[in-house]
Formats: C-alpha cells, sequence, structure tokens
C-alpha cells in the first residue's frame, strides 16, 4: 500500500517513523524499483535484439524492416529513454537529500550527546550545548520536511512515470502487430499454396527415412572386429577441409601433457579445436614451410611429428593405419599447395577467417577484423594488379591488397619481392597492420604504375589468362617497368623536403635526431612522447646537437630512404625502394647510420616493420659500434626494442664503450626494456636447453612479449611512463 508519509512523525524522528517509513517506503521501494528497473532493461535489449535477429532473416523484405523498425524506435523511446531518464535525474536527487538528511541527522544526534555531558556547575559549556541543540534541531527540522517531500514526490512520479512509459509501449505493440495482422491477411493464398508443398515434404521425408533405414541395416551387418575410422584425403572438399579427426597433441609446456583435440587440414593450414564452439587453433600457418615424419623414439605409439622452420607439434594417431593416414594427407597437402593451381587457390578463401595465433594463449586482433582495416584504405577494395572486387589476400612488404590468383603469382616471385599474407586465415600484428593502413593499393600504384599509360601498357582485368597476369606483374614490381625514373633535380628537391621536415619536427619538439646519442645514464636521458613509440624529447644539452642538414656528396635513391624513414614517411619510404634504393645503404657521412636506425630515431613503430619486412638487417652497426637495439634503448623507445627482440637481434653485441643493450638499460632505470631484455636472454637460453622440442620457446615469454606489442600498438603512452619521469626530474 503506497500512502504518503507522515509529516508529524517525520518531525518527532521517532524509531518508528524511520523504520515504518525509511526503510519501508523508501529503500524497499526503491531499490525494487531500480532492480526492477535493471532487469527490464536487460529484458528490453534482449528483446530488441531478438528483433534484430528476425530483421536480418529477412533483410530484403522491405515491409517487414520498416515494422521492426517501427517497434524498435517505439521501444527505445517508450521504456528505455523514459525509464532511465527517471533513474538518472529524479532519483538522483532523491540520494542527494537522503545523504543531507544522514548527515543532519547525525550532527543532531552528536548535539544530543553533547547537551546531556555538559556539566552542572559550568553554566557557559551549558548554555553553549543548548543552544547547539535548538540550532541543530531547528535545522533538522527543516531538512527532513524536505526529506518526506522528496520521498512523496518520488513515489507519485515513479507510478505515474512507469504507467506512462508502459502505455506507450502497449499502444507500439498494438500498432506493430496489427500491422502484422493485416500482412498476413494478404498472405492467404501463398500459405495455401505452402500446404500442398508440405505434403510433399511429408512424403519426402518419409522415403528418406525408408532409405537412411535400409543403409543402417546394412552397416549394421559389417565386421567392427578391427574398426578404424575411416579417413579419407579430399582436396576437393566443399567446405576446404581436406581432412580431419580426433589427435593426442602434446602440449608444450614443462610437463608434456598430452590431450586429445581434433584437428583438420583446411586451406594448406592444420587447425586443431577443443570445442566445436572454439575458434581453431593454428599449429602450422603455411604447410608448404613445414615436413612431417614418423617418430618412434618415444614411448607412445603411432606418433608423428609435423616441423616448421619455427616450432614442431607431435601428435599421436589411434592405430597405425590412422598415423599413415594422416601423415599421407600432410604429405599431398604439401604438393597440392607447391602446383599452386587455381582451383585450390579458390578453395582456399572457402572457410572463412580463424582466429589463429600459433599457439591457443596468442592474442589475436579484437574486434575490427584485419580484412575490414585494410579493405578500409582508399583503392584497397579490389586487387591491386587486375582490379578483382573484394580481395582476400595482401603483400605486406609491398602494403597492397591482392585476389587469389595474383597473390600466386606473387608468391612464385619470392619473399624478396613481395611476402604474400591471407587477410582472413593469417596473424596480423598491430604493427603490420597499421603498416597495410598507411599504405595501400592507391599510393603503391601512384609509385609502380607511373608510366604504364604513358607506354601504352594494358592492366590485366578479372578472367584474364594466367600467363598474362603474370607478365604483367613480373614487369610492374620485378622488372620495374612501369616505375618514373626522376631526374636529379627532383630527387635533390625531395631529399632536401625531407631533411627540412626532419628538422621542422626536431625544432617543433616532436621528434628528435640526437647525431651522437649521450651516454645513458638516469638524468641525461631523452625523454619522450610519440603517438606510435617513445620519441625523445629534446634536452638542454641535445639541442645544440641538432642534425644540420649538409650537402651530400651524391643525391641518390638510398638517401632518399635515409631521411624518409627518419620522417616516417612510408609513401616516400617505399618510392625510395621502388627507384632501387638498398634497404641497408649506409651513410658513410653520418656515422654509416642506417635508414633502420634513422626510422628508431623518428620514433616510428610502423617505419621499423616496414623497413624490416623489405629486408633491412636488424643487427647492422653505425660507426660506434650501435645497432638499431642500442639505439631504441638509448631512446627509451620500448615498442621498438620488443619489436628487434622479436626479429632476433643481437642483445649481447656491445658498442665502442663496450656497453650492451642490457646495460645502457640499466643504467637508465628503464624496467620496461629491462625486463624485455632479460626475459629475452632467459628464453633463448631455454631454447638451447630444450633443443627440438621447443623451437619457439617458452609459452610466458611469448605471451608478455605480444602484450607489450599490443601496448606499444594501441596504448603506448604506459610504456613511456619512465621518460616522463626522467623529464621532471630535468
Amino acid at each position: 500500500e503506497n500512502h504518503p508519509c507522515c509529516l508529524d512523525g517525520s518531525v518527532k524522528s521517532s524509531p518508528l517513523w524511520r523504520n515504518s517509513n525509511v526503510q519501508l517506503f523508501l529503500v524497499k521501494l526503491c531499490i525494487g524499483m531500480i532492480d526492477a528497473g535493471k532487469a527490464y532493461n536487460t529484458a528490453n535489449k534482449q528483446f530488441v535484439n531478438g528483433i534484430r535477429e528476425l530483421a536480418q532473416q529477412s533483410t530484403k523484405d522491405e515491409v517487414i524492416e520498416v515494422g521492426n523498425s517501427i517497434l524498435f524506435d517505439q521501444a527505445q523511446r517508450s521504456i528505455k529513454c523514459q525509464l532511465q531518464t527517471f533513474v538518472k535525474e529524479d532519483l538522483r536527487k532523491f540520494k542527494e537529500a537522503k545523504k543531507q538528511f544522514d548527515k543532519v541527522s547525525e550532527e543532531k544526534e552528536a548535539a544530543l550527546i553533547k547537551n546531556a555531558q555538559a556539566p552542572r556547575n559550568k553554566q557557559h559549556e551549558v548554555e553553549e550545548a543548548t543552544n547547539s541543540l535548538i540550532a541543530t534541531r531547528k535545522f533538522f527540522r527543516h531538512i527532513v520536511l524536505d526529506y518526506v517531500l522528496q520521498i512523496n514526490v518520488l513515489q507519485s512520479k515513479r507510478r505515474s512515470e512507469i504507467l506512462k512509459a508502459m502505455l506507450s509501449f502497449m499502444y507500439a505493440h498494438l500498432t506493430f502487430f496489427h500491422q502484422g495482422y493485416d500482412l498476413f491477411s494478404e498472405l492467404q493464398p501463398l500459405m495455401k499454396l505452402l500446404v500442398g508443398q508440405l505434403d510433399q515434404l511429408v512424403v519426402d521425408g518419409a522415403k528418406e527415412k525408408r532409405d537412411m533405414e535400409q543403409k543402417h541395416s546394412t552397416i549394421q551387418q559389417k565386421d567392427f572386429s578391427n574398426d578404424d575410422t575411416k579417413l579419407e584425403y579430399n582436396v576437393d572438399a566443399d567446405n576446404g577441409i581436406a581432412m580431419e579427426g580426433y589427435l593426442f597433441k602434446r602440449a608444450s609446456n614443462a610437463f608434456k601433457t598430452w590431450n586429445r583435440r581434433w584437428f583438420s587440414i583446411q586451406n594448406n593450414q592444420l587447425v586443431y579445436q577443443k570445442k566445436f564452439k572454439d575458434n581453431p587453433t593454428v599449429v602450422v600457418e603455411d604447410l608448404r614451410l613445414c615436413t612431417v615424419k614418423h617418430c618412434e623414439d618415444i614411448e607412445r605409439r603411432f606418433c608423428f611429428e609435423v616441423v616448421s622452420p619455427t616450432k614442431s607439434c607431435m601428435m599421436q594417431a589411434d592405430s597405425e593405419k590412422l598415423r599413415q593416414a594422416w601423415i599421407k594427407a600432410v604429405q599431398n597437402s604439401i604438393a597440392t599447395a607447391f602446383r599452386d593451381d587455381a582451383e585450390v587457390s579458390r578453395r582456399s578463401t572457402s572457410t572463412g577467417s580463424l582466429d589463429s595465433g600459433g599457439e591457443p594463449k596468442e592474442k589475436t586482433l579484437k574486434g575490427e577484423s584485419a580484412l575490414q582495416r585494410v579493405l578500409a584504405i582508399g583503392g584497397n577494395t579490389t586487387c591491386c594488379d587486375c582490379g578483382q572486387p573484394d580481395p582476400r589476400w595482401a603483400s605486406i612488404n609491398l602494403g597492397i591488397t591482392l585476389c587469389i590468383q595474383c597473390s600466386g603469382i606473387h608468391r612464385s616471385l619470392g619473399v624478396h619481392f613481395s611476402k604474400v599474407r591471407s587477410l582472413t586465415l593469417d596473424t596480423w600484428e598491430p604493427e603490420l597492420l597499421k603498416l597495410m593502413c598507411e599504405l595501400g593499393n592507391g599510393v603503391i600504384n601512384h609509385i609502380y604504375e607511373a608510366r604504364r599509360e604513358e607506354l601504352g601498357a594494358r592492366k590485366p582485368h578479372p578472367g584474364d589468362p594466367r600467363h598474362e597476369i603474370e607478365a604483367y606483374i613480373r614487369a610492374k614490381y620485378v622488372e620495374r617497368r612501369f616505375v618514373r625514373r626522376p631526374s636529379d633535380e627532383e630527387l635533390k628537391m625531395k631529399v632536401v623536403n625531407l631533411s627540412t621536415r626532419v628538422k621542422r619536427l626536431s625544432n617543433g619538439n616532436s621528434e628528435i635526431l640526437s647525431p651522437r646519442p649521450p651516454q645513458p645514464n638516469p638524468k641525461a636521458r631523452p625523454s619522450s612522447a610519440s603517438s606510435e613509440s617513445a620519441a625523445p624529447k629534446p634536452t638542454a644539452s641535445l639541442c645544440k646537437e641538432m642534425v644540420v642538414f649538409c650537402e651530400p656528396k651524391e643525391y641518390s635513391p638510398g638517401l632518399q630512404l635515409f631521411w624518409a624513414s627518419c620522417s616516417c614517411s612510408l609513401p616516400d619510404m617505399a618510392e625510395a625502394l621502388a627507384h632501387g634504393a638498398e634497404v641497408n645503404w649506409i651513410n658513410t657521412e653520418d656515422d654509416k647510420r642506417t635508414p633502420l636506425i634513422m626510422a628508431v630515431h623518428g620514433g616510428s613503430l610502423v617505419t621499423c616493420e616496414f623497413l624490416l619486412q623489405n629486408g633491412a638487417n636488424v643487427n647492422q652497426m653505425d660507426t660506434n659500434g650501435r645497432g638499431p637495439l642500442h639505439h631504441a634503448t638509448i631512446l627509451g623507445h620500448t615498442g621498438q626494442v620488443c619489436l628487434f627482440l622479436k626479429r632476433g637481434a643481437n642483445q649481447n653485441a656491445a658498442d665502442i664503450d663496450d656497453q650492451t643493450p642490457l646495460t645502457i638499460a640499466v643504467e637508465a632505470a628503464n624496467a620496461d626494456i629491462v625486463t624485455l631484455l632479460r626475459l629475452a636472454k632467459m628464453n633463448e637460453e631455454m631454447r638451447e636447453a630444450e633443443g627440438p622440442y621447443n623451437p619457439s620457446g617458452d609459452e610466458t615469454y611469448q605471451d608478455i612479449f605480444q602484450d607489450f606489442t599490443q601496448m606499444a600498438s594501441h596504448d603506448p603512452e604506459k610504456l613511456n611512463r619512465f621518460q616522463t619521469y626522467d623529464s621532471q626530474k630535468q
């Protein structure tokens, strides 16, 4: 029963009034209303999701789409918006009034206690306590009246708001179902036709049942005393799965436990699942790089091993017959992949996207897929070379998207020209995905097809013969026939502009190029704040040592690549490589630095990734004996340190001052880099100790490096905390 709170009882503030009104009418009703509101919001969301799923089943039916849209809109406005406004505004005011009431109640209790404790023989204390009690009581009565008013207003408004919302929602449903009734009335002739078709389906179903019973009886008569699950390698399977079945897999942890998993060979990959709903985990991303062999030197029977350049996977079949079948299936898959037949290539995209990660714990991209992000770049929705829509492959060192046929041709060129990767099946590291988004088909075609129309060369179209497309691709990327060679003056202007851009960035305290990094110590190390990696800000001692562009002895594409790497301009870097720049070009006029070292000073993780994908030497040193890992450690670029260690950088190399990257990081008190270097060293020692049984290293090491990679790409500020601390000390 909802009756107004008693005003007289509220002024007296008796315990009976407090329990009966505040707790009963206030706490229970409000908490109940909030809980009911939350439950209703949850149910309403589920209801709306149900409407969306229903709408997806009939996306081409405009009548149903309009009806669902109207109901969805009415539900949002009548229920969610009104009740949320009531909870956020009216209930918030009530909570503020309650806080004030509780505070004044405590003050009144304190005044009563103080008045009771006042000694009889100290008149001034008695008067002070009495006056305080009178003032507190007066203020309390004023607050409690306001509080009771808020309670009654909230109760009254609660009833009207909920009823109003429900009434609107009921009208929305009435309109929706009335429209549905009208629609179904028009469908009566079709429904009569469906009755006849349904009768035919019943007859067909009965016939299929008789056939299945006959097959069942035939199978029961067979001898299963020596049963082996029948496995056949079927390269022409409709679902793209050439072979599948249960195998035991030996884990890569320290205990070497065996677990039963569902394995399958699909799209030139070996994958497995623990449960049907789980995303497949990729064991081998490209079977062409693998070999398979029997394992007779372990205690378990029927074992075989798939070995790739980076790791190996030990598996066990249930019988010798099944082991031979799996070994043959893997060998046939390798042979089929090498033939690179067009029909096989088309099937390789039929399975869809796998959450591949090499190991079950490896983290992959969340949310928006690599395919969606790459295709969102201008020009990437069609194949870069033939214009085929909806490409599913990419060349990661060129930064372009390709159709399945062109990807096979690019793969045949060799990895020194093009490194092909699937946009749906392969793992995409964050820095590699950003590289693809920085370039794209438009940028690369502007470089590699600059003279195509001038030379009268015809660009292939979808459906053209393979040999014509292959000839065009070889002319484009291997011979670079359509690249426009710059004149000496154009090359000079390009280099000067890039060096000017670096100088402007340096003067703007954004990204600094220090010609000779100082000896690392906690007080003199440069601080940083870059969008992608840790790019240092200038200290007082460095401002006088900014690199000033001097007239070189010769302008070359290598010099363009050198300055473009420092200015983090991937299009200019791609252009320099197309013009014949050597990716490991050495600037003899600047301490024998390479483009990769300049990319470190530029502060961009993506620039370093681009150079590494195009064959940059991660261990090439300058005159001071410092490689890219040294420079990244000196500048505190944690993301770049992580990248170089993953690419095999030698952390034991010492410079001319006999300092290793670990020594520099310890002196600079950079805990993140010290952690990475020590983990990499420990993992290297573990790999040497375990030998060929665990070539990929410890799983904990893989997880930590994956976390640092994600942080360097998505939240670089977390890796800059040590540099920020240093800059504050300075």
